[in-house]
């Protein structure tokens, strides 16, 4: 039996198991399913993995679980559902295959939601939950949207999210990973923008043993798109962010920020890809990941990565990888503190600049108390 056989035969029986869906949706699976079992689950041989070792989640035999949601308004399928996020990618493909409770929001166009939309996907226990949302925004809709993970348990969650918005709509999207710390977390988020809209993500990675974030936004004609991350790693926590912000159309405007912490034994990779593609003039784009190291052992790798095909346009982009600042501890513990509480207040502030772009005020005071929490932990 080949490798890849072997690694999808316990996927066969989860897949041949769950019930049934109506003629569509059962279609959707099994094509899907089929171009899992063609190439199973990527290895470090891969390009895009070659980071991640994903070996931990592909030789256990998970036993497929419900989603567990909780969202302002769900329910079933549309006819765009399916049709955003990659195919291509192994874990898009195994989450489609087994589609049932789908997330879906609705915002109609011209609406506009006064609070937050919360959806919250919460796993336990030691199965693997394939979480699916689908997101529709109408043309000149706004709306606030947070997306929580979290669980107990050394459980697989497979989450894919597909966001769709219209003409001149205004989105803030929040997507907070607070997963168990033996846990495994790998998700997929696709947009597709409309002309003249703008869309902000605020990604914070906090939890889980091993994540990985994949991040495509598709741009059209004068769309403003903004990507911001976090993500706090310590004792032998792996994270993984890759994203990609694709110019498909002139005018259109991009700004990415990603700051990472790394402690201990823990490993991150940031992957930031811009496309600009040749009919895409006058575009305006910025990517920056900057990295604070507090170990030895910690290790980042880095790659920003700019892709142009069009003469007219406007990018940079940018990485740093360094530890504390030498002098703003030494001018801290000269005014009396003490170098752990030094340590911690500038690790702190590195964070907080993440935390200051974040306008829902409650949402914001969490993060603020975790972040607390975690450098107080490092400075004792």
């Amino acid at each position: 039996m080949s490798a890849v056989a072997e690694k999808v035969g316990s996927w066969l029986e989860e897949f041949t198991r769950q019930p049934k869906a109506e003629d569509r949706l059962q279609e959707l699976r099994e094509a899907a399913f089929e171009r899992f079992s063609k190439t199973g689950f990527p290895t470090t041989h891969d390009e895009e993995w070659r980071f991640t070792n994903v070996a931990p989640i592909a030789r256990k035999p998970w036993r497929v679980q419900e989603p567990g949601v909780r969202s302002q308004e769900s329910g079933g399928l549309l006819a765009q559902l399916a049709k955003y996020a990659p195919q291509t990618n192994p874990f898009v493909a195994l989450n489609t295959a087994f589609l049932s409770n789908v997330a879906y929001l609705h915002v109609r166009r011209g609406e506009v939601s006064e609070e937050p939309i919360e959806i919250t996907h919460r796993a336990s226990g030691d199965g693997a939950f394939h979480a699916r949302t689908l997101i529709v925004v109408g043309p000149g809709a706004q709306c606030t949207i947070v997306e929580t993970y979290e669980g107990e348990g050394q459980y697989f969650q497979n989450a894919v999210t597909e966001i769709v918005a219209g003409e001149g709509a205004v989105v803030d999207h929040y997507k907070v990973q607070r997963e168990s710390a033996e846990a495994f977390h790998v998700a997929t988020m696709q947009v597709q923008l409309g002309r003249s809209a703008n869309f902000t993500s605020h990604n914070i990675s906090l939890g889980a043993a091993l994540a990985r974030n994949d991040i495509g936004a598709v741009l059209a004609e004068g769309t403003e798109a903004t990507l911001n991350g976090l993500y706090i790693v310590n004792g032998t926590q792996h994270v993984d962010n890759h994203t990609s912000i694709d110019h498909a159309k002139p005018h259109g405007t991009s700004h990415e920020l990603y700051k990472g912490i790394l402690d201990g034994k823990a490993t991150a990779v940031f992957n930031g890809r811009i496309i600009v593609r040749q009919d895409a003039q006058k575009t305006d784009s910025k990517q920056t990941n900057k990295n604070l190291v507090l170990s030895d052992e910690a290790v980042i790798d880095t790659k920003p990565e700019l892709q142009i095909f069009a003469d007219d346009v406007r990018c940079t982009h940018g990485a740093t990888i360094g530890q504390l600042d030498a002098e703003s501890l030494f001018y801290l513990q000269s005014r009396g503190i003490g170098k752990s509480a030094a340590r911690s207040l500038l690790t702190y502030a590195f964070a907080q600049d993440i935390a200051d772009r974040i306008k829902i005020p409650s949402l914001k005071d969490s993060l603020e108390r975790i972040l607390i929490e975690k450098f107080h932990e490092h400075a004792c």
